[in-house]
């Protein structure tokens, strides 16, 4: 199925792109996260499981059980902190 996937901040310079149309066969928001672990060394440690990494599912926060349809969009990004 065909998917945006949009990344932000940190995530966005290991991945090397903000975002991207993906064709992928993963079913919840945390089967495409391990998918894009497993494309280079970088994606692996931005996304690792151990980082805090937010995600969202059409622009609502989301956790890894999230179920997929084509043409969601599904972003990537770290904690935000402000002051």
């Amino acid at each position: 199925m065909q998917i945006t996937v949009r990344y932000f901040a940190s995530i966005r310079e290991a991945m090397g792109t903000g975002s991207e149309e993906l064709d992928t066969s993963a079913t919840t928001v945390g089967a495409l996260r391990e998918a894009l672990m497993t494309r280079s060394e970088a994606a692996a440690q931005a996304l690792a499981h151990g980082k805090a990494v937010r995600m969202a599912l059409n622009q609502d926060m989301c956790s890894a059980d999230a179920v997929l349809k084509a043409g969601d969009e599904v972003a990537f990004f770290p904690p935000v902190t402000g002051g």
